[in-house]
């Protein structure tokens, strides 16, 4: 997961480019983009980070639907999957009320049936060239495209209810997730979205699974979940993430981070994989008591990754 890190504009584009430039050095399969409410359009920092890499995939994680017509959002996403030499996982999502409502003042009414009716339109429009002629409960289209996913592009639906999972099996190609652990996804999101996907004859959807990773001694395990818990228990905020959280074993994003030593961390790994998880999105979480400190812990993690990544390829 690159981007989720705060900083100024300028030092922050360098610092993008950089972590990426790494992420395919070190072999890393894809690397996954959050869009923060407050921070970097994630489909540009696509864009950039596909203007100096040749390989790695490019994933969105997630974009709000409602904050654009899914017309718009194909053309965008479209143009830049093309840019990139087809490299764009498009992850996207209704988001939370506390964005869609309170932050940009759009309706939050029927989340679950409005990604239906956005899919149906955003689908036939990557389907393109052609005209797009849809007309559902939410939207009226008729608009010719000359644009065309080549090579195809994968749509993935940030999916955590038993409706949204169904609407991700059937209209997109896999679920991006956060604040989901292991006997969540082995137990709800997985089985509920493989079985939509196969009823609907489509091939098995890709989980896609976002944690924390921190790379410490035994004896600092629990100052890295504390830490996990200060800086990103915003997301704990959202009902949706805690009835996901109700699914499973851990409390809080702290008990849903992989921390310790390398085994430690390849055996939480496994865990995941276990469960059905395809796909293992690493939200670097550093620990130290000062700046110079936490880049340190930064580089260590990734490095110990990356060895995993190749080891369990």
């Amino acid at each position: 997961m690159i981007g989720a890190e705060r900083g100024d504009m300028a030092r922050k584009v360098k610092k993008l480019i950089e972590d990426i430039e790494w992420a395919e050095s070190a072999g890393m399969d894809t690397a996954w983009m959050p869009q923060v409410p407050n921070d970097f359009d994630c489909l540009t920092m696509v864009a950039l980070m596909g203007s100096r890499t040749t390989r790695i995939e490019l994933g969105t994680a997630v974009v709000p639907l409602q904050a654009q017509h899914p017309i718009a959002l194909a053309r965008q996403a479209l143009s830049v999957h093309a840019g990139t030499g087809g490299r764009l996982a498009l992850g996207v999502g209704p988001s939370h009320h506390w964005i869609v409502r309170d932050m940009l003042g759009i309706p939050y009414e029927k989340p679950a049936a409005y990604t239906r009716d956005y899919l149906e339109v955003l689908n036939a429009a990557i389907a393109g060239p052609g005209d797009v002629d849809v007309e559902n409960d939410t939207f009226t289209v008729h608009n010719p495209t000359v644009l065309g996913a080549d090579p195809p592009m994968p749509v993935l639906v940030s999916a955590l209810g038993p409706v949204m999972l169904q609407i991700a099996g059937e209209h997109a190609d896999g679920t991006v997730l956060w604040m989901a652990d292991e006997k969540a996804i082995g137990e709800h999101i997985a089985p509920k979205i493989n079985k939509a996907a196969a009823e609907a004859g489509r091939p098995a959807p890709r989980i896609v699974a976002g944690i924390p990773v921190c790379l410490c001694a035994n004896t600092e395990i629990d100052a890295a979940k504390d830490r996990a818990n200060r800086i990103l228990a915003e997301a704990e905020t959202s009902p949706n993430y805690q009835r996901l959280l109700d699914r499973g074993d851990a409390r809080d994003v702290g008990d849903l981070t992989a921390a310790g030593d390398e085994d430690a961390i390849l055996a939480r790994f496994r865990q995941f994989a276990d469960a059905g998880v395809t796909d293992l999105s690493v939200r670097l979480l550093p620990i130290g008591d000062n700046r110079d400190e936490l880049i340190a812990s930064k580089y260590r993690t990734r490095e110990v990754i990356a060895e995993i990544a190749k080891a369990v390829r």
